[in-house]
């Protein structure tokens, strides 16, 4: 019968070493491969901030009804940026390792294409660990919420892109998507929008 351990894994006892392609341990996870939240209690408290995107594709015509307020269902940027900012307070209730973290700011803005809504989502805190996963769920949920808005006039509406886009504090420091992957504003500041589209 197998063992459940909610107990370290003695060095080199009961299981496989579990590495990230940069060489460094997953720390999610302990010797024997199963689940932790990992201890942050000796890292430093400093600024700490995350921006991510996502991307709602439709049509020119629901962009344009969508860009007006004129959606079946209402001024749907004005519910999506709502939702993701509490969908960013809610990421540890979401991601069963997330730290629950003392949120400072969170700002969700859109910019709209001629076909396309680029959901940008920055989220700050003073704490010991990072809020990439609160940026993450912020721009999802905002995108999810785009998605129900128009989803009356457009069922083929596409969600993509999600990732990060830029983050800083930490020992690991700053970091910035590279402008060659394509993303809209990648090349810039974490807390800018990006690209020249209307802003809302």
């Amino acid at each position: 019968m197998d063992v459940v351990n909610d107990t370290p894994d003695p060095a080199g006892v009961g299981g496989a070493t579990h590495s990230r392609q940069d060489g460094g341990a997953l720390t999610h996870l302990r010797q024997d491969g199963t689940a932790q939240m990992v201890d942050v209690s000796k890292k430093a408290v400093t600024t700490r901030e995350a921006t991510a995107t996502a991307t709602v594709h439709s049509t020119s015509e629901v962009l344009t009804l969508l860009g007006a307020g004129e959606l079946p269902k209402g001024d749907a940027l004005a519910v999506a940026r709502v939702a993701g900012i509490m969908a960013a307070k809610k990421t540890p209730e979401l991601i069963p390792l997330c730290h629950p973290l003392p949120i400072s700011k969170v700002t969700v803005d859109f910019e709209l294409g001629q076909d396309t809504v680029f959901v940008l989502a920055t989220v700050k805190t003073k704490g010991v660990t990072g809020v990439e996963m609160e940026a993450l769920t912020a721009a999802s949920v905002a995108a999810l919420s785009v998605y129900d808005m128009i989803k009356a006039v457009d069922k083929h509406a596409v969600i993509s892109d999600i990732q990060v886009l830029a983050k800083s504090g930490g020992k690991s420091g700053d970091w910035v998507l590279p402008a060659s992957s394509g993303v809209p504003g990648s090349d810039a500041p974490g807390s800018d929008v990006p690209g020249d589209g209307a802003r809302a």
